[in-house]
Formats: structure tokens, C-alpha cells, sequence
């Protein structure tokens, strides 16, 4: 991974320091993905680890995610992704790591 596709951030819990690396990624997913529940599964677990960006049904039948947050959280986000929920078959996970945005907005479903 390039030095530029993630930051770093400093985080002081009383008596800890923790080190937070941000990360970005681009996500596609194949497979029976759309009309199963899919976009929603995406953002409720985006949203309980905390991670900002968005979900989209894209016309070829795949399902866009960028995702950005904390790297161990959006590792976790991604095996997630890779089961789906009980009535999608994900057959295909292309994961590409991009620049972080920083962007403070929420996750959304587009």
C-alpha cells in the first residue's frame, strides 16, 4: 500500500495514546448482490464500525462501496462484505486502496 493512501491520527485516552491509521477504499462486489438486501447490510455495518462513505448499485450488476475509517475497521468491514447478507452470493470482492478525503459526512446509500 502507498504511503498516500492512508493518514495517520493521534487519539489520547486517559493515560494511552493510541496511533488510528485512516484508510480509503473502492470497493466492487459481484455476484447476486442486488435486490438481496445487499446496499442496506453495507450501510448498517459501515455505520455500527463507525466508517464514512457510501453504496451504490452500478448498472453492470455490481455494488460500489468506497469506504474510509480507522484500517482495522475497515479490514473487519471488508470480510463482512465478502459474506453478504443471507440471501446475496458474492462471487467477487476487487478491493483498490485510495487517497483518504477526510470528508466528516456519514455513509450513505446512494
Amino acid at each position: 500500500m502507498p504511503f498516500s493512501s492512508f493518514s495517520l491520527h493521534f487519539k489520547r485516552n486517559h493515560r494511552t495514546l493510541k496511533i488510528i491509521m485512516q484508510v480509503r477504499v473502492h470497493v466492487l462486489v459481484s455476484g447476486i448482490v442486488q435486490g438481496v438486501g445487499f446496499r442496506y447490510f453495507v450501510y448498517n455495518k459501515a455505520v455500527s464500525f463507525r466508517l464514512i462513505g457510501y453504496v451504490r448499485n452500478l448498472f453492470s450488476g455490481e455494488v460500489e462501496i468506497e469506504i474510509e475509517g480507522d484500517r482495522s475497521m475497515v479490514e473487519e468491514f471488508i470480510n463482512q462484505v465478502k459474506v453478504g447478507p443471507r440471501a446475496a452470493h458474492v462471487t467477487d470482492v476487487k478491493i483498490e486502496w485510495i487517497k483518504c478525503t477526510g470528508t466528516p459526512a456519514g455513509f450513505e446509500i446512494q
